[in-house]
């Protein structure tokens, strides 16, 4: 009797942790500026209380990993207008029979060496997948993120010797919020 309680009460005790949604934020860096947008999303999804946030490049993710998570989001630098090809290998291996990824919640990020270098092409890229397996797909806070968030790393004024302009840090981290409030509100 003594065993079958305690049994439970580590069920009870565990239950809000094992009913937490998972995001997954999952990207392809080869300089290390989009890793730094994909730390920047993480963050954002951490402060939301009452979600597990992972964090893996996509040589790393499994499928296991995109079906245990209620929510994914995908970064990649872009590659003339496009996403990397390890971005389109990875998305293109995704399980697509039987709509296991439907109704999970998708998001996109992105970083260009220049304005205007096919940054919102190659987030629509990301969206316009996640759309083809069902999934629910999110962009940015407001207006200034329509598609989620990205980052020019290469052009004046936004060249940064080291890391992302802040801007473009604040906009990962909305992003990433945003999709953890939505996944918490949805798993309720």
């Amino acid at each position: 009797m003594r065993k079958l309680f305690l049994t439970f009460m580590m069920l009870a005790l565990l239950a809000p942790v094992l009913a937490q949604p998972t995001v997954l934020i999952t990207y392809y860096s080869r300089t290390g500026n989009t890793r730094g947008m994909a730390e920047a999303v993480a963050l954002g999804a951490s402060q939301v209380e009452g979600v597990q946030v992972v964090l893996k490049t996509v040589e790393e993710t499994t499928t296991e990993d995109l079906l245990g998570a209620e929510a994914i989001i995908v970064g990649s630098p872009v590659y003339n207008a496009n996403v990397a090809p390890a971005v389109q290998a990875f998305i293109s291996s995704w399980p697509f029979e039987g709509a296991l990824l439907k109704d999970k919640l998708g998001a996109a990020f992105v970083t260009a060496g220049g304005i205007s270098a096919g940054e919102e092409l190659s987030q629509m890229n990301i969206l316009h997948s996640m759309l083809i397996f069902g999934m629910i797909v999110v962009g940015g806070p407001d207006w200034t993120a329509p598609f989620g968030a990205s980052a020019i790393v290469g052009e004046a004024p936004f060249d940064q010797t080291e890391g992302l302009a802040p801007q473009f840090v604040q906009k990962g981290q909305a992003l990433g919020q945003r999709v953890a409030e939505l996944a918490l509100r949805l798993n309720r």
